[in-house]
């Protein structure tokens, strides 16, 4: 298992700023996400890691060892690109074999070294078979046996899902996961996928504009955004302006137009003011719906549009000038039973208090 340390890494391509003096510490054995909207440089900390770009300034380090200066083979990584880039015209087994061939091991030391890279990711009867016979599932096994194989100090993976369906990036975080885990492999993937991000992270960093917004468990990233920024790009939420008015209890106090809050700070380090402007993010479904008012964080509205699916409706709750999103799972506020004033309710501990 070996750490990764990023220290003041940067990069630019002309006049945009890819990287901005970056510093990040990858634990051993962690399954470390970087995500983020496109163009936040998530792809080009990956690249300068891989060593397919060098940066222009700072350091990177795997272990005990500066790498910044050094060649892609010479890092010992093994990299998972989203076009999976196999070779059509070998078999399965050579082109997991094809790492091991460049490092001039021998033959009965690759068929087996390849032999169990395939059964780590469940392919062991389809060596023999092309690409092009194989699911898109399956291709993409291959390519993580092959960055397997070469038993590298770290795993790289570049959007690794982005080419499947629905069902089978499903089925294959937790494939990745699972092989990442039990190899004990320090693991940075590159996603714009949330669902990935939150369903199998140990860590992540969300990024923006060369810069990393914050880093945490999926949980902390999730219920503790720091940042508006932050708080739009993982998952939805309801951002509301507000104004502080006080705070009792570790709480603050929020006017907005749609009630007065309490709420948290989503940063903990942020001092807030009274009378300072804040904004207040509510995730959707953290609201709950009844036909009676209860103490705190309680509004008055209707539900003016709703969307049934079944397990869940997303409704559009309208109060006065303000409205919000509520999600209600194994919804009753719906059709007949939607008509009517509708109170609103959520818990202090699901009102975050981001600066605006």
């Amino acid at each position: 298992m070996t750490p990764i340390g990023i220290q003041k890494v940067s990069k630019r391509f002309g006049a945009t700023v890819a990287l901005d003096a970056l510093d990040l510490a990858i634990q051993p054995g962690e399954l470390f996400f970087l995500l983020g909207p496109s163009g936040c440089g998530k792809t080009t900390l990956l690249r300068c890691l891989a060593g397919f770009e060098k940066p222009d300034a700072g350091t990177i380090v795997f272990g005990e060892n500066d790498v910044t200066r050094l060649a892609p083979h010479e890092r010992n990584t093994g990299m998972v690109f989203q076009s999976y880039a196999l070779w059509p015209h070998l078999t399965v087994a050579a082109n997991v074999a094809f790492g091991l061939e460049e490092r001039k091991v021998s033959a009965a030391e690759i068929e087996r070294r390849v032999a169990q890279a395939l059964e780590a990711v469940q392919l062991g009867a389809l060596g023999a078979r092309k690409p092009h016979q194989l699911s898109g599932g399956q291709q993409q096994r291959v390519a993580l046996a092959r960055a397997l194989v070469v038993r590298p100090r770290c795993l790289l993976l570049d959007e690794p899902l982005s080419n499947l369906d629905a069902r089978l990036r499903a089925e294959m975080r937790g494939e990745i996961r699972r092989v990442c885990k039990s190899h004990q492999l320090t693991t940075v993937y590159v996603t714009h996928d949330q669902k990935e991000a939150l369903a199998i992270a140990d860590r992540m960093a969300v990024m923006d504009a060369g810069r990393i917004l914050q880093i945490g468990t999926p949980r902390e990233v999730y219920a503790r955004p720091r940042s508006a920024a932050v708080a739009r790009f993982i998952g939805e939420t309801n951002l509301l302006r507000g104004r502080i008015v006080g705070g009792e209890g570790g709480r603050l106090l929020v006017d907005t137009p749609l009630c007065r809050f309490q709420g948290v700070a989503g940063d903990g380090e942020e001092v807030f003011r009274r009378g300072a402007d804040a904004l207040v993010s509510v995730r959707p479904e953290c609201w709950r719906l009844g036909r009676q008012q209860t103490s705190g964080n309680c509004v008055r509205g209707a539900i003016a549009e709703s969307f049934y699916l079944g397990e869940i409706a997303q409704h559009r709750f309208v109060s006065g000038e303000s409205e919000v999103t509520v999600h209600e799972l194994n919804p009753r506020f719906v059709g007949a039973a939607a008509k009517g004033e509708v109170w609103a309710t959520v818990d202090p501990d699901d009102v975050v208090v981001l600066k605006p």
